[in-house]
């Protein structure tokens, strides 16, 4: 059995949950969760990349088993998730690493990569939007609402996104067997939401999404500079992302590996091992990338 160690550390008062496995002299693979869940979603994932590479996901403040605190003691805004994991990164030590990005992750690991662009030697992205083309408007019509006015009204529209039919849809949606979806995975996401206080955490950032659309010239210049290797892989029946998100990455990184799979927004519930090769066989470009190939 691969032994996946499970730790916290203090990153300036606030307690970062984070699972790791892997050799220390592996190449690192930062896994960065989405909404509304956690480290969790990586849980069958690490051990089947841990070896080959050194795998660290951590929980982001507000999620999973990280700190949790009040919206009105914590800026929940992408910028300052970004600080905490920048700031985990290097108390841990890790100073360069590829990144697996989905949904929430995509925001923080672009601001990972703007703020230091030579430290990512890879990006996984597995339905985490960088494009315009992604955004399905349907779904994000009322979250564009609430940020520009985050009046009553436009909150009551979004706050049905924290309860039981909606994060449960997001595992299920799209996947032609949702028999293949534990229950678990969103019984535990939904644990964590009905804390206290959560609720208004979650509403911020939902406020505070439309400002990632700001970050994606400087991110694709940064592909464009960067040459740094991209596997896109995408449940090509998101609702929320759509497959056009995938593919807009080879306007930027022209030799983007996209892979689109028949599932939805958390592939890793239906498609572990297609996943999991994927990464495995992408591995060369990473060593390549950060000069170990």
């Amino acid at each position: 059995m691969v032994a996946v160690h499970h730790r916290t550390v203090d990153v300036d008062g606030l307690t970062v949950f984070y699972r790791e496995a892997g050799p220390a002299d592996a190449p690192v693979l930062l896994l960065l969760h989405g909404y509304p869940t956690s480290s969790h979603m990586f849980r069958h994932l690490i051990p089947a990349l841990a070896g080959p590479y050194r795998v660290i996901a951590p929980d982001h403040i507000g999620f999973g088993r990280s700190s949790a605190p009040d919206a009105a003691d914590f800026a929940y805004t992408f910028d300052a998730l970004a600080e905490v994991t920048r700031g985990f990164l290097d108390l841990i030590g890790v100073r360069r690493y590829a990144i697996y990005v989905q949904d929430y992750g995509a925001p923080v690991g672009w601001r990972l990569a703007l703020a230091d662009p030579e430290a990512v030697t890879g990006v996984v992205s597995q339905n985490g939007n960088a494009y315009e083309d992604g955004f399905v408007p349907e779904f994000w019509g009322p979250v564009w609402a609430y940020g520009e006015r985050p009046s009553p009204e436009n909150e009551a529209l979004l706050r049905p996104a924290l309860g039981r039919e909606a994060v449960e849809w997001q595992y299920t949606h799209g996947v032609p067997d949702p028999s293949l979806i534990d229950p678990d995975a969103w019984e535990h996401d939904l644990a964590l939401l009905a804390r206290p206080g959560v609720d208004r955490a979650q509403l911020a950032l939902f406020g505070d999404y439309a400002g990632n659309r700001a970050l994606y010239p400087a991110v694709h210049d940064w592909l464009r500079s960067s040459r740094v290797p991209v596997l896109a892989i995408w449940g090509r029946n998101d609702e929320i992302f759509g497959p056009a998100g995938a593919e807009a990455f080879r306007r930027d990184a022209p030799d983007a590996e996209i892979a689109l799979l028949d599932g939805g927004h958390f592939l890793l519930e239906s498609h572990l091992d297609e996943v999991a090769a994927a990464i495995l066989a992408f591995r060369p470009r990473v060593l390549a990338a950060s000069g170990r190939g």
